[in-house]
Order: structure tokens, then C-alpha cells, then sequence
């Protein structure tokens, strides 16, 4: 089993910045990508972006590219996702999410965080 728990979420102003981490646990053998999603209340669920963990490549969506970084610490088994310049729209729970198949950014994540809410205020 994987256990993956998300920090960092919090409210902040338009304009402003969070960081968000993701810590992996657990039955972690070999190389995975992490991926950050999102869903704010009557919205479906976003693919915000993802890391490979070996190699370090990464996948930002459009809606957050420029604005969102997603890096890893390998020391820290951590994943983290900066936010920069934060919109009102940018509102929602973020989750990370695991998956072994490192052959798409898309497709079936196989493990899930619970989330953490992210507020952003106009």
C-alpha cells in the first residue's frame, strides 16, 4: 500500500502564493508519476499537472502554466506544487495522486491523498 498526505493549503489573497506538499509512504519500489488535481464545489475534477519521480519531468496544464510549479525532494520523498499569483478561480481541493504507468501523464491514478482546500480571496 501507498499512503500519500497532502499540506499547505490554506486562504490567500489574489496575487499571492501557497505551496502545496505531498508526502508518499509506504510500498514505494520503483519509479512512479505524481500528479496534482483539483475540484472545486460543482466542478469537475482538473488535471493540474505531474512529476516523473525518476528523471524529474514534468506536465503543467494550460490553465496553470507559468503560474504553478511542480518539483520534487528526493531526500523528502516529497512532492510539492507552488502556486504563484493565485486567482480566485484557483479555488478548490487539491489532491495528489500516484500511478505506476509512466507512459502517459494521463490515465488511472492508482493511489489518492485526501485533499486540502485551497481558498483564494478577491
Amino acid at each position: 500500500q501507498v499512503q500519500l498526505v497532502e499540506s499547505g493549503g490554506g486562504l490567500v489573497q489574489a496575487g499571492g502564493s501557497l505551496r502545496l506538499s505531498c508526502a508518499a509512504s509506504g510500498r514505494i519500489f520503483r519509479n512512479y508519476v505524481m500528479g496534482w488535481f483539483r475540484q472545486a464545489p460543482g466542478k469537475e475534477r482538473e488535471f493540474v499537472g505531474a512529476i516523473k519521480w525518476s528523471g524529474g519531468s514534468t506536465y503543467h496544464a494550460d490553465s496553470v502554466k507559468g503560474r504553478f510549479t511542480i518539483s520534487r525532494d528526493n531526500v523528502q520523498n516529497t512532492v510539492y506544487l507552488q502556486m504563484n499569483s493565485l486567482k480566485p478561480e484557483d479555488t478548490a481541493v487539491y489532491y495528489c495522486a500516484l500511478k505506476w504507468e509512466l507512459i502517459s501523464w494521463f490515465g488511472k491514478f492508482d493511489y489518492w491523498g485526501q485533499g486540502t482546500q485551497v481558498t483564494v480571496s478577491s
